[in-house]
């Protein structure tokens, strides 16, 4: 039976501030390696938080993934300043640290290890021998803190253009455009910049030809209609035969984390729905829920219930694009895949896909020309008559088509344990046959009180398969809103807390505390306790993790998501995409 104190699907645990002693992982740690040998940290993100000394690091990390229910996934690896953080009782000291949050499928549990480095020092041994996926996310970690990760394959940016200068992601880097000198391009940097994006096959791990013959290299991407987005490959040709390619990913680093420093927590809703436009409101998700778990704050069930119905009219908005760009994109040019993604249009409200943005405590924000909730009741209603219909002959007339089987099936396949070596999640990882999706495994938002399946494949990943998961998933998205449509319960759309809900406008005009704290509240922002926080949905980008400590802004706002799904990618392409850490 599971321990519900240490359970990461009992949600009473991970709303208090808890140091996780009592998890098996903390005594299989200290019968290894002593009982004084870490600093346990108590947090809200209900999972042990662990600080290791520097020259343990790859030991601890080699032994809890050897343990009988390993922690087989590097799920996120990343840098935070600490300079400025003043809430430290009982942690070593540091200047920086980097954290690693490892996942047990077995166990259904993560441990995160944080390792502890002053301004003078900042090395850490590379994890690339454990967990290659670790990779990019130590690349990532040196350009945006300046931490080197020693034995690392290739530290070279990722995100960045060559000529970058300094550490973004340093507390004393600007964060606004006017914190910079005016911007002059010279001849002489104009020359600079553009010698540094000069090819150099050297730099990407590729050889230029063999002893008889070049290669041709090709640039595909960033602004390709077969890319869906700001994406770059290069592909290296001998002839017409592609030889190997390499991933260039930078195109799409917006600095959303970077904006995070600034932001308060209301007015930083807004820029999680830019992560993945698609996904809407599932990506204000993970940051509203980990919000609610600093502030202590428990909303009505019909918040949770008007909160899943969102999420999966999303998700089905974006499957649906998913699916009709695939069919594209193995030749099928037909004007039906526009046919294929017009249901999506009648989920949105005034043409865009940011209508609904949620706020701690509360449903989506009713916006002005909002639709009287009969209507939207109706809408729904039809929707949900028509499109499994709708759905039932978009995959015999398309998705059974024997040309596009004999195109997708087999390729870019990968088996369980390269889906976990490189962090795969959502469909890219059940379509290996591992049941794991977390609105099952850690319900949050009331999935719990949902009866819907979780499709998983039959044990190797391949193009076909996984659009066929999306499918499926498509049929249980349509199943949940049912159950929301028919068991909407009654009751308050927002949580009764000072943080959420203004106060009576009549005590305002009594009680001079209740009109200051409400002043500071609409002008800086809602002020939290000072804690971490973590909450991981099932989404297209799925975890948003929290360090406030300046009360009233985020310290620190690590925003993952899936990205590292990429790394596959590169593993796959070829012997140069392996030799060159990307």
């Amino acid at each position: 039976m599971v321990n519900n104190m240490t359970d990461l699907t009992a949600q009473d645990a991970v709303w208090q501030t808890r140091d996780h002693l009592d998890d098996p992982v903390i005594g299989e740690l200290r019968n290894r390696f002593g009982p004084d040998a870490f600093t346990v940290q108590a947090t809200r993100t209900g999972v042990p938080v662990v600080w290791v000394k520097r020259e343990q690091l790859l030991e601890v990390g080699d032994f809890l993934k050897k343990l009988p229910k390993p922690y087989v996934m590097l799920f996120d690896l990343h840098g935070m300043d600490e300079r400025l953080r003043t809430h430290r009782d009982g942690l070593p000291a540091a200047d920086f640290s980097v954290f690693y949050h490892l996942i047990s499928i077995d166990r259904n549990r993560d441990i995160m290890l944080k390792v502890a480095l002053s301004e003078n020092d900042l090395h850490v041994p590379t994890f690339t021998k454990l967990f290659p996926n670790a990779n990019w996310y130590e690349r990532e970690t040196w350009e945006m803190f300046g931490i080197t990760f020693d034995g690392h394959p290739h530290l070279t940016r990722l995100l960045m253009p060559p000529t970058w200068e300094g550490h973004p992601l340093r507390k004393d880097y600007p964060a606004r455009a006017t914190e910079f000198d005016p911007f002059e391009l010279t001849k002489a940097k104009q020359d600079l910049e553009m010698e540094a994006l000069t090819f150099k096959p050297e730099d990407w791990g590729m050889q230029r030809g063999t002893e008889n013959e070049d290669f041709m290299f090709l640039n595909l991407g960033p602004n390709h209609p077969s890319s869906h987005g700001a994406f770059r490959i290069v592909l290296q040709l001998d002839g017409e035969e592609i030889v190997d390619c390499v991933p260039d990913i930078g195109y799409h680093h917006r600095g959303a984390e970077k904006m995070g420093e600034r932001q308060s927590w209301h007015s930083y809703i807004p820029y999680t729905d830019r992560i993945e436009y698609l996904g809407g409101c599932v990506n204000e998700m993970p940051y509203v829920l980990a919000v609610e778990k600093l502030a202590g704050i428990t909303v009505p069930d019909r918040v949770n219930v008007i909160r899943v119905m969102l999420s999966e009219l999303f998700r089905i908005n974006s499957h649906l694009l998913y699916i009709s760009t695939f069919i594209q994109d193995v030749g099928a040019m037909d004007p039906g895949l526009l046919r294929l993604y017009r249901p999506s249009e009648n989920l949105r409200c005034g043409g865009s896909d940011h209508r609904f943005p949620y706020a701690p405590g509360l449903v989506p924000y009713r916006r002005r020309r909002a639709r009287p909730a009969a209507r939207l009741d109706r809408l729904l209603r039809d929707f949900l008559d028509w499109m499994p219909k709708r759905l039932d002959s978009y995959e015999k007339a398309a998705l059974r088509n024997t040309i596009l089987k004999g195109r997708s099936q087999g390729v870019a396949a990968y088996g369980k344990k390269e889906a976990l070596d490189w962090g795969c999640t959502g469909a890219a990882l059940r379509a290996t046959g591992i049941d794991f999706d977390v609105r099952k495994s850690r319900p949050y938002s009331g999935y719990e009180n949902f009866d819907f399946e979780i499709p998983v494949g039959g044990g190797v990943s391949d193009c076909y398969t996984r659009v066929m998961l999306k499918v499926e998933e498509l049929r249980q998205s349509l199943r949940i809103l049912e159950q929301c449509l028919n068991n909407m319960p009654e009751g308050p759309f927002k949580a009764d807390h000072p943080l959420t809900t203004p106060p009576p406008k009549e005590r305002t005009l009594q009680h001079i505390e209740t009109l200051i704290t409400h002043f500071l509240q609409v002008s800086w922002g809602p002020v939290m306790p000072a804690n971490e926080s973590f909450q991981m949905v099932e989404a297209t980008k799925g975890i948003n993790s929290l360090l406030p400590d300046q009360r009233w802004q985020h310290h620190e706002l690590p925003y993952s998501y899936p990205y590292p799904e990429l790394c596959a990618f590169a593993a796959d392409s070829g012997g140069g995409a392996r030799q060159s850490g990307v």
